[in-house]
């Protein structure tokens, strides 16, 4: 039988718009687009760093709660308010998934606010970091 687990963090956004985290459903896991505020203080940085490592301190707890890991992240979405961060943003994140390599999306849409300066949501699949892989490298 199919298993459907729902993570809360408690974010008073959760409950407005009736959303979990994380949902996971047998392997396959799916974390919502998250922000760079601290679920403890309920705080965010106006540092741009700062908030995308405080996003994957956020990512990283929810996936722990079912049992995975950054390494079984397959896809990746980043929503960057401001196109110039992009670089730095994109280098701090090339770091969290070196070796993973998921396939990714970046794009600079406008958030919800524009305390945020990034966000990003992943789809993982439990057990992808411990997998038999096969990289293809496609020349020009």
């Amino acid at each position: 039988m199919t298993q459907v687990i729902k993570v809360k963090t408690g974010s008073k956004f959760e409950e407005l718009g009736s959303y979990s985290r994380l949902v996971a459903v047998d392997n396959w896991i799916y974390v919502s687009n998250t922000a760079g505020r601290n679920p403890a203080t309920q705080l965010i940085s106006d540092d741009v760093i700062e908030q995308v490592e405080q996003v994957f301190n956020n990512i990283e707890r929810a996936l722990a709660a079912v049992n995975s890991n950054l390494g079984d992240v397959i896809m990746s979405r980043v929503f960057i308010q401001d196109p110039a961060d992009t670089p730095a943003v994109m280098e701090f994140i090339g770091r969290k998934f070196k070796g993973i390599n998921p396939a990714t999306t970046v794009t600079c849409p406008p958030l919800g606010s524009n305390i945020y300066k990034v966000e990003l949501e992943v789809t993982a699949f439990r057990g992808a970091a411990t997998a038999d892989v096969k990289e293809i490298m496609l020349s020009q």
